[in-house]
């Protein structure tokens, strides 16, 4: 469980940085498509290394969305 909850925040914060970088973009832009799925391998790594079933995915998806989601919001007046 603990391994599960490390990808879950490790999803979160490395989706952040994308986050801000993508709500500074063009929309449907390829920079913009790119922010969004860069951090996809590095979650996927991170799940077979840690040896995790693929039930867990929703939830990594669901932590890399929030991540985005806060990211854009950083900055924003």
């Amino acid at each position: 469980m603990l391994n599960v909850l490390a990808i879950v925040s490790f999803a979160f914060a490395l989706n952040i940085p994308f986050g801000y970088f993508r709500n500074r973009t063009r929309k449907y832009s390829p920079k913009w498509f790119m922010y969004i799925h860069m951090p996809i391998p590095f979650i996927v790594i991170a799940r077979l290394m840690a040896h995790l079933d693929f039930r867990f995915i929703p939830l990594f998806l669901l932590a890399s969305v929030v991540g985005q989601l806060f990211g854009g919001k950083i900055g924003v007046q």
